[in-house]
C-alpha cells in the first residue's frame, strides 16, 4: 500500500494512539504549544523552571496520600505549578499539581502532587498565570503558581478550599 493511501485510510486506532502518545510523552500535547497574550510577571523564573522542565518527554503520575505523608507540609516545598489542560473554549481534560523540589538537577526540579495534598499544606493559588495554546490539536493550557500561605492559627478563619468537615479545632 503506498504512502498516499494510508493519507487517506489512516489506521482506525489512531486518535487513541495520538492520545496516549500525547498524554504519556509530554506535559503539553506537543513542542508546537504557544504563548498566548504572554506578558512578564514577576514570578516569571517559577514559570520558566517549569516549562524547561515540562518541556521534555517525561511520565509523571501524582503519589497515593499514603505515600506522600504531608510530603508538601514537610519538605517545604517553595511552590507547587498547577497545569490544566482543556480543550479551546471546551471542556476540562485534566489538572494537575507538580511541587518545586529545590533540586539542582533539572530531571528532578519537580514532583507531582495531589490536589488534596495542596489543602492539606495550606497552599493558596497566586493571582500569577500564563496561558498556552495549540493551534494544531486545538488545546489551551493555563499555568497556574500556588505558595504557602503564611497563617495566624490565632486568627485563623474556615477555608472554602478545605471542606468544614475536614476541619479539626
Amino acid at each position: 500500500m503506498s504512502s498516499d493511501a494510508l493519507s487517506f485510510h489512516p489506521h482506525p486506532l489512531q486518535p487513541y494512539i495520538d492520545l496516549v502518545f500525547f498524554n504519556m510523552s509530554t506535559l503539553f500535547c506537543c513542542p508546537d504549544t504557544r504563548p498566548y497574550r504572554p506578558r512578564a510577571l514577576s514570578h516569571e523564573p517559577k514559570f520558566t523552571v517549569f516549562m524547561k522542565w515540562a518541556a521534555f518527554p517525561r511520565e509523571a503520575t501524582a503519589q497515593s496520600a499514603g505515600e506522600q505523608d504531608d510530603k508538601l507540609a514537610a519538605l517545604g516545598y517553595p511552590h507547587v505549578i498547577q497545569l490544566v489542560k482543556q480543550v479551546n473554549f471546551g471542556p476540562l481534560e485534566a489538572k494537575r499539581y507538580f511541587a518545586a523540589t529545590n533540586k539542582g538537577d533539572e530531571e528532578d526540579a519537580f514532583v507531582e502532587v495531589t490536589e488534596s495534598d495542596l489543602i492539606a499544606a495550606n497552599y493558596k493559588k497566586l493571582n500569577a498565570y500564563k496561558n498556552f495554546k495549540c493551534s494544531n490539536h486545538n488545546k489551551f493550557f493555563e499555568v497556574n503558581v500556588y505558595e504557602k500561605d503564611p497563617f495566624n492559627a490565632h486568627h485563623w478563619r474556615q477555608n472554602i478550599a478545605r471542606p468544614g468537615s475536614e476541619i479539626d479545632l
